[in-house]
């Protein structure tokens, strides 16, 4: 059986075949559903209050503007019906906002918000590569003392292991090549802000670096290629398993693969 080729890639996505062909077949080839999750719900929430604070003139950027920000984040979710799904009792939803309102005090500690350029939030960005598409949303783009470009990613999550670093930065440099590729130019800086930890990593992209990411994305797009002609999506086993959706339907784990779609409902169309 085979199964039609995605004509766009973007970092998650990238990162999500290289992790697991098979986990990417579910959600992004058939696209099943997915329960939504309490830490990528908040980390959506933080970053909406971010981005909400920095719709504000630099000079009203303040702790009480952020929490109020924050404040405004929290009842758009709260009237998300994925919010519900997540069956938190009075208690869970308190520490739930508690934990986000502490990230952003992180955030506060980390820059100063009233210093900050920016000349694009949550923007959307998309740029071909032979056939395929490659697209992504940056979280912030601002400009540096000079006038070069900063592409700025928030994480809530904590940060990778010092040997994992580069990894996590190629997501980023993703976000380079789009900007020299939409923009025409290359940023002076990616960086990744771990609000968690209040740890921030940085990289300056190259001409190298911005080639590799389009050679590398060229390359797990030709892979996806390969596995949905041939229907041959195979899993790749993890800690990664432990929060995977899907597992009930993994081979590694005594589950029939062909059986997902049929259980869970997919919006997908068989080539």
């Amino acid at each position: 059986m085979g199964f039609p080729v995605p004509n766009s890639l973007s970092p998650s996505r990238v990162d999500a075949f290289t992790s697991c062909p098979l986990q990417f077949r579910f959600a992004s080839i058939e696209k099943l559903p997915e329960p939504p999750g309490a830490a990528a719900m908040k980390g959506s929430m933080v970053h909406r209050a971010l981005e909400l604070l920095f719709c504000l003139p630099p000079v009203e950027r303040t702790t009480s503007n952020a929490h109020g920000c924050l404040d405004d984040a929290v009842a758009e979710y709260l009237l998300d019906p994925e919010f519900a799904l997540l069956e938190l009792d009075e208690a869970a939803v308190a520490a739930f906002i508690a934990d986000a309102s502490t990230l952003v005090d992180n955030y506060l500690t980390m820059e100063d918000p009233t210093a900050i350029r920016e000349i694009g939030l949550e923007l959307r960005l998309e740029a071909p590569v032979g056939d395929l598409s490659l697209r992504g949303i940056i979280d912030r783009l601002e400009l540096d003392a000079a006038g070069g470009l900063i592409v700025t990613d928030y994480k809530t999550g904590r940060p990778p292991m010092r040997d994992r670093e580069q990894g996590k930065l190629g997501g980023v440099n993703f976000y380079a090549f789009l900007c020299q590729a939409v923009l025409g130019r290359r940023p002076a800086k990616v960086r990744l802000m771990y609000l968690r930890t209040g740890e921030t990593i940085e990289s300056t992209p190259s001409e190298q670096s911005v080639t590799f990411l389009t050679k590398r994305t060229t390359a797990v797009w030709n892979a996806v290629e390969r596995a949905c002609s041939s229907g041959d999506f195979r899993p790749r086993p993890s800690g990664l398993c432990n929060h995977c959706a899907f597992q009930a339907f993994c081979p590694s784990f005594g589950g029939n693969p062909d059986l997902a779609a049929a259980a869970l409902g997919s919006t997908m169309v068989a080539a």
